[in-house]
């Protein structure tokens, strides 16, 4: 079974893929992960689904998966778990828009990143997971028992 990074071993492995990439990609995914954090400093950071042949991909959760952080050569492409369900008033999912679940943000050389919508679009996703996660925890009874 393929398990999760600490989270500590987590943002060590992110700090190096940024440096490894060694460029716009590397900047991008480091500004990502900031306004991440800045959005949401309650965020968990992980490391998931590496595999032989995939080096795995940054996760950032809270309640569940937020949002993913993949990089490719030509774009870094941040997706969203639940992003087909989220307001997306400032219209930055630009990929994966046919889906039914997700929806992602594609991110190529010499693109503005609109922090504040961003961070809106964060904040959405990890409320969305907080208002599933406490709709989904069975309710104890208060009374005595009848037995």
């Amino acid at each position: 079974m393929n398990r999760p990074v600490p989270a500590e071993s987590a943002s060590r492995i992110i700090d190096a893929k940024g440096k490894e990439l060694g460029d716009w990609r590397g900047e991008i995914l480091a500004r990502v992960r900031a306004i991440v954090h800045q959005a949401d400093p309650e965020i968990q950071e992980e490391w998931k689904w590496a595999q032989p042949t995939s080096p795995g991909t940054p996760v950032w959760s809270h309640g569940g998966i937020v949002c993913t952080g993949e990089t490719y050569k030509n774009v870094v492409k941040m997706t969203f778990a639940k992003g087909a369900s989220l307001p997306d008033r400032s219209s930055l999912f630009n990929s994966s828009l046919e889906g039914n679940v997700r929806r992602a943000i594609d991110f190529h050389e010499g693109d503005k990143l609109n922090e504040t919508a961003l961070k809106e679009l964060i904040r959405a996703a990890v409320a969305l997971n907080l208002k599933g996660e406490r709709k989904s925890k069975p309710q104890r009874s208060r009374g005595k028992r009848v037995g």
